[in-house]
């Protein structure tokens, strides 16, 4: 064993288990050596990681969003104490403190997914091979993981060195999911989330250059990966894009067009709570105040009433002196 797999040892066994207990699960129900059993159970290690990186997460993207609100004080700074970068950068510090503001809280969910990511991709290299890391797999469950399959390409399948058009096309396809993915959430990030002013100088360019760089390093870097890790970074991209909406769309930043959007949301739900007792015009309630004992007018209503103000005009007898041929 290498020094690097006596390091990752530990993680071997977390991944290992975890996916052995969702396998456990699906196998009795798609069968021990289907392709979709182990998909399956990648996909259940990506929801059990997650759930534990909620908290995590909802630092990265508070992160995130105060970052981007600080934006037009940090330009302050720039000009003022641009020439002196060691007092730009205490007062950087400063800001930040005040704020509430910890510029690397954004980046711990990638780290501490990053050595899970290694860790999978090691597992599934050795499956490749025949090699068993991680206690919570033995040789049976090796062999299985190694030769299931989901639309004809192998689990532990890599784009690079297969000649297999079915595994190409599936690599592909989840390089391509993965990829879109990436930019979905970054660009929602920017276009929701962040106010005008905060589009504009060094940081926006820093946010632009993660929207194009980041799927690119993804694509070209994941054709050196097993289907089954594809499978685990698309899931958690997917994960990542539903857990940021539902975040921004709770919690968005003032100033920025989520927040306007949830500001008409709020107006919208007032609006409509308070005009549930209002009697509008034409209603059922206004026709059974104009009319008697709250009563409805009966059909025909305007024409009866026309006809009620018409007098009949009785005939008038002539006199006597004015009455002719009697």
């Amino acid at each position: 064993m290498s020094w690097y797999d006596t390091i990752l040892t530990p993680l071997y066994d977390v991944v290992s288990w975890i996916i052995r207990a969702f396998y456990t699960v699906f196998s009795p129900i798609l069968g021990p050596d289907s392709g979709w059993t182990w998909v399956l159970s990648i996909v259940g290690l990506v929801v059990f990681i997650r759930i534990l990186l909620i908290p995590l997460f909802v630092r990265q993207i508070r992160a995130s969003r105060n970052m981007a609100l600080l934006q037009p004080k940090v330009r302050e700074l720039q000009k003022k104490y641009g020439h002196d970068r060691e007092r730009m950068g205490q007062e950087l510090m400063k800001l930040y403190k005040e704020s509430g503001t910890n510029p690397f809280s954004s980046c711990l969910p990638i780290l501490l997914q990053s050595p899970i990511f290694i860790a999978l991709f090691r597992v599934l290299d050795g499956a490749a091979n025949g090699v068993v890391r991680g206690s919570g797999l033995n040789q049976d469950l090796v062999d299985s993981l190694r030769h299931a399959s989901i639309f004809g390409a192998h689990i532990s399948d890599k784009f690079i060195g297969s000649t297999s058009l079915s595994v190409r096309i599936v690599t592909i396809v989840l390089i391509l999911l993965m990829t879109a993915t990436t930019f979905t959430t970054q660009r929602q990030l920017m276009r929701k989330n962040m106010p005008p002013e905060a589009l504009t100088g060094q940081y926006a360019q820093q946010q632009k250059l993660l929207l194009y760089v980041l799927p690119l390093v993804f694509a070209v870097g994941g054709v050196n990966f097993p289907v089954g890790v594809l499978i685990y970074w698309f899931t958690t991209n997917l994960w990542t894009m539903g857990q940021q909406f539902w975040v921004i769309r709770r919690n968005p930043a003032p100033g920025t067009p989520a927040y306007d959007a949830y500001q008409a949301r709020k107006t919208k739900k007032t609006g409509h709570r308070a005009g549930l007792g209002a009697i509008l015009p034409g209603s059922a309630k206004e026709t059974a105040k104009e009319t008697p004992n709250g009563s409805a007018p009966a059909a025909g209503g305007e024409q009866a009433a026309t006809a009620q103000t018409v007098k009949r005009v009785q005939p008038q007898r002539l006199p006597r002196s004015k009455r002719k041929g009697r």
